[in-house]
């Protein structure tokens, strides 16, 4: 599931690859369709399989002895399916080696973890992480012999502090899903080079389109393709996009723990990866705007988007994105969690549901405190995360507005 793909039966072919300055948009819509996998159509078809046949035993016996990358081997090594949408997601970030699917986002950070870290190794770990995350560190990392250490999401090249004798990685989420702090991705990179630490990045929120994180610097860019690379609420996938020189390990650890994304899921994939950049461009106007309206809003203390100017980090985000997403949270001006909940019933067009990215608005309620172990979480009143969609931004506005009738008719 890489960058430089043969045909399935491995001889040679001369293949169409998006030359080193086509645009991001474009990428989107040529990355992985090569004519070896196509055959003169637009989209891959799906290739189901487990039991893959050979023409001889000294056949099956050179490719069991050979590479297997994108060639035909055994099903859980891939098909032309999963190989195309990996080949897509690597294109999007051209310094990048290669990509690996996984059935779930969190699976994609386990893999990419356990590919790096050794018992008696140290992970530091940003304290805005994904709860999920939070939950494999403290768990199972912990049961072999991992320790994790919290940092502060804001520390930058600070980090350099922390690192002891153990330390072997560094993971960032920039921004935090829950409390959108944006990190200093280029500082922390730039430290942890100098030391000879891996480094990783959740850059689900913003993807490679909004944050090239391979570009920066970053050994590995994780992302919940469930999110924003689907697009339609409808599967679970993860993807692993590894810097120069990092794919082997990544590949090695996620085949012994035997790692594959159906070929269906995968084509779902990319057939969602191919709007991703009209969908995240549209949400994402949609999302600042509301979010410019509820800084206006009496019943919100605080608005978090790091596209707002009193976001923490949004100078950062300002130097390293490209723009957002759609994804931020809003802390309520005071009331219970009674009033929070009258709020999020009372919307219409907002799902109440775990997940973001598709094409459908949520409300969630949030409790960063839960959540936090090296730094502390103070706010005016309860937490709601919002996810925008397509739909028109006045009628969610309108929305919202109902809800705060409901908020306040419970808080005064």
């Amino acid at each position: 599931m890489g960058h430089r793909p043969r045909n399935p039966k491995g001889s040679d072919c001369v293949s169409k690859t998006p030359p080193d300055d086509q645009r991001p948009a474009t990428r989107l819509i040529t990355g992985g369709r090569r004519a070896e996998w196509t055959n003169g159509i637009v989209n891959p078809p799906v290739w189901r399989a487990s039991t893959i046949l050979y023409d001889s035993v000294a056949e099956l016996r050179a490719r069991g002895g050979a590479d297997t990358h994108h060639r035909l081997f055994y099903g859980r090594r891939g098909t032309p399916t999963q190989w195309s949408l990996a080949d897509a997601l690597t294109q999007l970030e051209p310094e990048a080696e290669a990509t690996f699917l996984y059935p779930s986002g969190v699976a994609a950070v386990s893999a990419a973890l356990l590919a790096c870290l050794n018992p008696g190794d140290e992970l530091l770990m940003t304290d805005s992480a994904y709860d999920p995350t939070r939950s494999f560190c403290d768990h199972f990392l912990a049961r072999f012999g991992v320790a994790t250490r919290y940092y502060d999401p804001q520390i930058g090249a600070g980090i350099a502090d922390l690192i002891g004798p153990a330390t072997r990685a560094i993971f960032m989420e920039s921004p935090g899903s829950l409390t959108f702090e944006v990190q200093d991705v280029p500082a922390i990179v730039a430290v942890a080079k100098a030391r000879g630490l891996t480094t990783l990045i959740d850059n689900t929120w913003a993807t490679p389109l909004l944050l090239p994180a391979i570009g920066m610097g970053v050994d590995y860019s994780i992302m919940a393709c469930t999110k924003y690379v689907v697009g339609h609420s409808d599967v679970m996938l993860g993807s692993v996009t590894a810097g120069p020189g990092r794919f082997d390990a990544l590949r090695t650890v996620s085949h012994q723990l035997g790692q594959t994304a159906s070929p269906d899921d995968a084509w779902l994939g990319a057939r969602g990866l191919r709007t991703m950049g009209v969908r995240l461009a549209q949400q994402g106007a949609a999302a600042l705007r509301i979010a410019e309206w509820l800084k206006g809003r009496e019943e919100v203390a605080r608005v978090l988007h790091p596209a707002l100017s009193d976001c923490p980090g949004h100078a950062l985000f300002q130097r390293d994105f490209r723009g957002a997403s759609a994804l931020f949270s809003i802390v309520l001006a005071g009331g219970s969690d009674r009033a929070r909940a009258a709020f999020i019933d009372t919307l219409g067009l907002f799902g109440i549901g775990y997940s973001w990215g598709g094409f459908e608005s949520l409300a969630l309620p949030v409790d960063p405190q839960r959540h936090r172990s090296a730094t502390r979480w103070q706010a005016e009143g309860p937490v709601v995360r919002l996810q925008i969609g397509l739909e028109d931004p006045d009628d969610l506005i309108a929305d919202l507005d109902r809800g705060f009738a409901a908020w306040r008719s419970i808080t005064a």
